[in-house]
């Protein structure tokens, strides 16, 4: 290439460059300075109202964290509000939330329902799930302090008996996990005391929200053994999130988004599970105990020769004429379709 036309792209290059710098400094070079302190506003000219400090869907149960009462403009109350005046707030714990309240919003007496209002317990329950009533003992219902909104794990303890010699097998199970509790012995309220303390009741029934298909298996359960209560951390949910993704229960929004997140965290928090549940068995407690069903008698059944059935054989209940029972141990051999059992040390 031409010397001369080198130095002419040069040229521009460099002229692009500081034409683009210098349109850079008049477009950004002087900003207007901030301020350095915030504004602060003007102190709210009004009665002190209740408030939600957090979203409350449709059926949640009030707790002492989700109320609190805030200064509001006069000109704005309206007379459907807690006012601060006439109001006991420890009375609200244990109500349903009837309409979606979002935070920071004033509560209304009609977006609340009462315990032993008509249709309380229809409002508590979440869409499509159903209230179950299960007993308790005293010992199994962590000595009364489950309360409604609590969230507990149901655990199954039952024996096995098995056959053989020996004793059954007992073992426990943890059969469902994270489930509701909607009340404890017809209460759905917290008693507060006059130290300001929630008053500890104990009780022998226990009503939880499930789904239809979770509702059919504690009916099922309850035929099988004892149910007792496990109380869950709040900090579980937060623990149990990345097993949740990886079984696919729980979907990860896209990009980056907090509302998204909220909502599957959300999702998470509510969601009653059944599956990976764990167990113990009488062995892993004592060395005394078994670790394994017992199991049964073995059994052959030979042809007599004869053709006449022997004495008693319709009381061992032989499937053929004749049938001889043996016990003792066996060896099971298969020639195509066929399988016959031989004891051991005889011949076939």
């Amino acid at each position: 290439m031409d010397t001369r036309k080198i130095a002419l792209l040069v040229g521009a290059l460099l002229m692009a460059a500081i034409t683009a710098f210098m349109l850079r400094t008049v477009m950004f070079g002087s900003t207007t300075p901030r301020a350095g302190a915030m504004v602060t506003g003007a102190p709210v000219d009004g009665p002190e109202v209740l408030v939600a400090t957090r979203a409350l869907p449709v059926g949640t149960i009030l707790d002492a964290t989700a109320l609190k009462f805030q200064p509001w403009p006069k000109d704005l109350v309206e007379n459907a509000y807690y006012l601060k005046a006439g109001t006991n707030l420890p009375s609200l714990q244990g109500t349903v939330v009837r309409a979606a309240i979002t935070a920071g919003q004033p509560l209304t007496q009609g977006s609340l329902v009462k315990p032993g209002d008509r249709g309380f317990l229809a409002a508590a329950l979440g869409a499509g799930m159903r209230a179950v009533t299960i007993p308790i003992s005293a010992q199994a219902g962590v000595a009364g302090f489950v309360f409604p909104g609590d969230r507990i794990d149901l655990i199954l303890t039952q024996t096995v008996p098995g056959g053989g010699d020996g004793p059954p097998l007992k073992a426990s199970e943890t059969i469902m996990r994270n489930l509701r509790v909607l009340a404890t012995d017809q209460r759905t309220d917290n008693t507060v005391g006059e130290n300001g303390k929630t008053v500890v009741h104990g009780f022998s029934n226990v009503t939880i929200e499930a789904s239809p298909n979770l509702a059919e298996r504690i009916a099922v359960a309850q035929t099988l053994g004892t149910l007792s209560l496990s109380l869950r951390s709040i900090a579980d949910n937060t623990a149990e999130l990345e097993q949740a993704i990886a079984n696919g229960d729980v979907k990860v929004p896209e990009g980056n988004d907090p509302k998204a997140e909220k909502a599957m965290f959300a999702k998470l928090a509510n969601q009653p599970s059944t599956g990976n549940s764990t167990f113990a068995v009488g062995g892993d407690v004592s060395r005394f105990q078994r670790r394994t069903v017992p199991g049964k008698a073995d059994a052959i059944s030979s042809i007599n020769t004869t053709g006449a059935p022997p004495a008693g054989a319709a009381a061992t209940g032989g499937a053929y004429p004749g049938a001889i029972v043996r016990t003792g141990p066996t060896v099971r051999i298969a020639r195509g379709n066929s399988v016959t059992e031989v004891a051991v040390g005889g011949k076939k």
